[in-house]
């Protein structure tokens, strides 16, 4: 029970990546908040998690509006006292070629992955702050933190910035005994993955399994995606981990697609 009695916000939690960290988070023991656009299914993993004996709320929040991330994560606060992990996970994709991108897909793109991350981190740091017993900050980057690939400007951009904002909450929230990190996925095959396979194919000319093999997969070791629970399992050594020696950091996770 590693995170017994620890309160987790996370955001993008009703499906893929954010599921399962919530799923392995409940198993040691941590009290799940399942934060969402989509309200239904916040609150029916919240419930699934209740069934196997978790404690877990869900709620509906659109992390880019200001008002609904501060109204979740005091109502997160208010019904389990406090917050403790903070895990960053909201997201989508929107593929084209730069000079076929619109500047609104560019804004929203940001707005999801950059805004939702500073509001949700500012909400999140007052009560961790405010407690006195440290936190946790964890965003979820991807190897376009580090790298980039064709048709995904304003992701790249994105996942690039949250390790700026990493380093600094990780500066700011030492003093808190607040640590912050980044994960960085490779490739994984939940549904915003699945979604990319047959966009790239048209955007790029090429067959569906060349998108998968000479795009996705290309660089790895092992030629296999990384899973979500390789994801979860690094959420968990970060958010459990017991000192600050380790802060301010980006963990690659992707099968040697990329290398540090």
């Amino acid at each position: 029970m590693q995170l017994k009695d620890k309160v987790a916000f996370i955001t993008g939690s009703a499906s893929g990546i954010g599921k399962e960290i919530a799923i392995v988070y409940a198993r040691e023991g941590a009290k799940i908040v399942i934060a969402d656009l989509n309200k239904e299914a916040a609150e029916a993993t919240a419930a699934e998690l209740v069934a196997g004996g978790a404690q877990a709320i869900g709620v509906a929040v659109d992390v880019t509006r200001e008002d609904q991330v501060d109204a979740a994560v005091e109502q997160a606060a208010a019904a389990f006292g406090g917050i403790d992990i903070l895990i960053s996970n909201a997201g989508i994709q929107i593929v084209h070629p730069v000079e076929e991108f619109t500047f609104a897909d560019w804004k929203k793109m940001l707005a999801i992955h950059l805004d939702g991350a500073f509001l949700t981190t500012r909400a999140c740091l007052k009560h961790m702050y405010a407690q006195g017993r440290g936190g946790t900050v964890i965003y979820m980057g991807s190897v376009h933190s580090k790298e980039a690939s064709l048709l995904k400007a304003p992701y790249v951009t994105a996942k690039h910035g949250l390790i700026g904002l990493c380093k600094t909450v990780a500066k700011e929230g030492a003093k808190h005994n607040v640590r912050a990190n980044v994960i960085c996925p490779g490739f994984v095959r939940t549904p915003l993955v699945e979604k990319q396979i047959p966009e790239q194919a048209r955007a790029l000319g090429i067959t569906e399994e060349e998108v998968i093999k000479n795009v996705m997969l290309k660089d790895t070791v092992d030629g296999e995606f990384t899973t979500v629970d390789d994801v979860a399992q690094t959420a968990l050594f970060l958010a459990s981990f017991p000192s600050n020696a380790l802060t301010g950091q980006s963990i690659v996770v992707s099968h040697g697609w990329f290398m540090q």
